[in-house]
């Protein structure tokens, strides 16, 4: 996996690969290559939205542990 490309990096690799696929553009050797580096970037991406998903409810939590009217 590619861990330092950025999620809009991946996305785009992500968006590359479908249009080629979907055009028909991918011959059967390159296939299996292709869908294994989709869903290796799948992943990345998952894991990159879990990651800042975290880092918002750290966030949340620290403002409401600050300010307990808060809710």
């Amino acid at each position: 996996m590619t861990p330092n490309l950025t999620y809009k990096q991946a996305t785009q690799e992500l968006e590359t690969i479908l249009k080629a696929i979907e055009n028909d553009d991918v011959d059967v050797d390159e296939l299996t290559q292709k869908v294994q580096r989709s869903s290796e970037l799948i992943k990345l991406c998952k894991q990159k939205l879990r990651t800042a998903e975290d880092a918002i409810n750290q966030v949340f939590q620290d403002i409401n542990c600050e300010d307990p009217k808060a809710e």
